[in-house]
């Protein structure tokens, strides 16, 4: 059958940054950052961006646009020996990641319902808590985390133009107007002058007395942001044409979700400073239980809300599909299995997989520290071994098609994957590792011993 492309460059570019822009932006990017240190933090994930990241895109982009594959398809053609199996690696950090993601996307849609059905009245942080604990479990949770996957994976099902493309036209500026427009009125707030100076005085000591946990933090964020490490941006490279300069379209996306990025702290934290609340005290709670307080206690905070779960809603939405399409395209390309019977049986499987994050929270812990801390590292890793160190003939050479003037682009470019970015992401993994063998030790290991 015939393969699918994009109809436009703004669709394709479209496309890639709303899968960079999803939960990982805005759930996890807040609660993350006030976890080790708000500025401290921010400098670091900046630095990661633009050193490690904008190299890493480019990395996806050239096996993607050589091969015109899903990652299986693609290292399979590209290697041989133990390379040409590397790209199951990425079908299942997608599945693992997706089945959570939609769980924790159901949430913000239940949210969104309740600030319009019932306002968000809960000023009190232990009722708040409360409330966050019966919408994050329990059999109307499983009903959300199944509506999500419907609407994805009928977006999927209609295809690169008709449906991932026509919706991230939609949704990408959407989310853009809408986070613009919060972040004005967070100005507004009386914690805004403190959130600032908190959000973008970085403390350099604080850095250094912590690296070991900010430096893994920062990594596992720039590439679950950017959706590298999942096979993402090689399936989406993949409906490029030859004429496209993927340094200038890398540098666009990694710019936009990066500006996503910094522009939720400027929404998060002043309405958390305004109650008082410290940021990154309740971990992946903190956008439900501290944000619904706080909009229970600001003027307009009914709206706020709305607008702001709804946002992260269809965010997450941008993503989601960007995720599910890596596992349909390969039953696509490898198996031969139509759009639509592909889109229909793998979200019924990572339904299904998803399942027990609707059950216990520890499940979430337990797939997010082994996808974001271990399993997205290991396929960057892989890939800039592959391209840096395996075929760095054929990247360059893909990487100069569409470039004018480029005189050099690729030399540095295939160093700076050879070198630095291999140096820093066997860090990051081994202390990933690290911090997982710990999860799974302790509060893991705490929870069976309960049951």
């Amino acid at each position: 059958m015939a393969r699918e492309t994009w109809a436009t460059r703004a669709g394709f570019i479209l496309a890639a940054v709303g899968s960079a822009v999803g939960l990982g932006n805005i759930w996890r990017f807040p609660f993350i950052t006030g976890q080790y240190g708000g500025s401290s933090f921010l400098i670091t994930y900046l630095a990661f961006v633009a050193l490690i990241g904008f190299p890493a895109i480019l990395v996806e982009f050239v096996i993607g646009r050589r091969t015109d594959r899903n990652p299986v398809g693609a290292l399979r053609e590209l290697g041989s020996g133990v390379w040409s199996s590397a790209g199951w690696l990425f079908v299942v950090t997608g599945f693992i990641i997706l089945s959570y993601y939609s769980v924790v996307a159901g949430w913000f849609l239940r949210y969104t319902l309740i600030g319009i059905t019932e306002g968000f009245t809960v000023a009190d942080p232990a009722a708040a808590d409360a409330l966050y604990e019966s919408v994050s479990t329990g059999l109307d949770t499983l009903l959300f985390h199944a509506m999500f996957m419907l609407l994805v994976v009928g977006i999927i099902a209609a295809g690169v133009r008709r449906g991932i493309e026509l919706s991230v036209k939609v949704m990408v500026p959407a989310i853009l107007v809408l986070l613009v427009g919060l972040a004005a009125y967070g100005f507004t707030l009386d914690g805004a002058s403190a959130a600032y100076a908190y959000y973008l005085s970085p403390d350099f000591a604080t850095i250094a007395a912590n690296w070991t946990e900010i430096l893994p933090a920062a990594a596992g964020q720039a590439f679950f942001t950017l959706s590298l490490g999942m096979g993402v941006m090689i399936t989406y490279a993949s409906y490029l044409g030859e004429d496209r300069n993927l340094a200038a379209d890398a540098g666009i996306i990694a710019a936009l979700d990066t500006l996503v990025a910094v522009l939720v702290g400027f929404v998060v934290f002043p309405v958390l400073f305004s109650i008082g609340v410290e940021p990154g005290a309740g971990g992946p709670r903190t956008i439900f239980v501290s944000l619904t307080a706080a909009f229970a206690g600001i003027p307009g905070g009914r709206i706020l809300g709305v607008v702001f779960f709804g946002m992260v809603g269809i965010a997450a939405l941008s993503s989601a599909i960007s995720i599910l399409e890596v596992l349909v395209s390969y039953l696509i390309d490898e198996v031969g299995v139509a759009r639509v019977p592909a889109s229909a049986a793998l979200g019924a499987a990572v339904f299904l997989l998803g399942v027990p994050v609707t059950i216990d929270s520890i499940f979430l812990g337990l797939y997010d520290g082994l996808a974001d801390g271990i399993l997205l590292v290991l396929g960057s890793l892989l890939l800039a071994l592959f391209v840096g160190w395996v075929i760095p003939d054929v990247g360059r050479e893909e990487l100069r098609k569409g470039i004018a003037d480029g005189a050099g682009l690729d030399a540095v470019w295939i160093w700076a994957v050879r070198v630095p970015i291999l140096i820093v992401v066997v860090v990051v993994l081994y202390l990933g590792v690290v911090d997982y063998v710990g999860f799974l030790t302790g509060d893991f290991a705490g929870w069976l011993a309960a049951r």
